[in-house]
């Protein structure tokens, strides 16, 4: 039995994945360690959609906050708001919103946040006075880009578009997984890593050896603190990342 990557976003985003890892003769499976459910709409959160144009940034922190929040934001803009300078944290969240029409800001190198406040437009932006800036993302998340608008005297704001859980039966398909020969996996934030953790239950001494790609260096600190010795930073979370680093990086066994 040859070794398999496990890969854990959707089955949709794995099985894209697989295909093209598939092209360099890498095994994958697919078990999602997330389940998102999208929100319903407060009048709250209608109000921030609908008074958009006071931002002079907008972030989205996903692909999956770029497609719900466009949802939204379709719906109350006939015509794109102007005056926004609009950021991705990765180049899969930067493609949905271009192919809305967007111009975007992304970093070529690094896929978080910290990254994101090292493009030379954030120079300009926190030396505006009243700087406002909404964050499209799920419910919870770092509040790294917050911190320094908000030392620099500006206010940011949460569109929170969807909750991430723990999918049911995920032990079971992780059991699966272990006797279809998954020997590495493939996680793309550190909830993902705690729910891995916690469903492997009995399993985690054995799954704790698998070879872990990370998307930073914070969910490595994590990894290696939970048991995890075999472990890969990714230059982000995107397919090109990941697929670059499992390329480098492939199983042996």
């Amino acid at each position: 039995m040859s070794a398999a990557v496990l890969l854990t976003r959707s089955d949709a985003d794995n099985q894209r994945l697989a295909s093209k890892l598939a092209r360099f003769g890498i095994p994958a499976l697919s078990v999602p360690l997330l389940r998102i459910d999208a929100l319903d709409e407060t009048p709250d959160q209608q109000r921030l959609m609908l008074d958009i144009d006071r931002y002079q940034a907008v972030m989205v922190v996903s692909p999956v906050a770029a497609r719900l929040g466009l949802e939204r934001l379709d719906a109350c803009w006939p015509q794109l708001p102007e005056g926004i300078e609009w950021f991705a944290v990765g180049e899969t969240t930067a493609s949905v919103l271009r192919a809305y029409g967007m111009p975007v800001h992304t970093p070529e190198a690094g896929q978080d946040s910290e990254a994101l406040l090292r493009l030379p437009i954030w120079n300009e932006l926190l030396a505006r006075p009243g700087l406002k800036v909404l964050v499209w993302r799920g419910v919870g998340g770092r509040e790294h880009l917050a911190d320094h608008v908000r030392a620099a005297g500006g206010q940011v704001d949460y569109l929170e578009l969807y909750r991430r859980e723990s999918p049911d039966g995920l032990a079971a398909a992780l059991a699966s997984a272990e006797q279809a020969g998954a020997r590495g996996i493939v996680l793309t934030s550190g909830q993902g890593l705690e729910h891995w953790y916690t469903a492997a239950g009995e399993h985690w001494r054995e799954q704790s050896t698998w070879r872990c790609w990370v998307p930073s260096q914070r969910v490595a600190d994590r990894a290696q603190t939970l048991g995890c010795n075999d472990i890969i930073v990714c230059d982000g979370a995107d397919d090109s990342a990941v697929l670059a680093a499992v390329a480098a990086h492939p199983l042996t066994r």
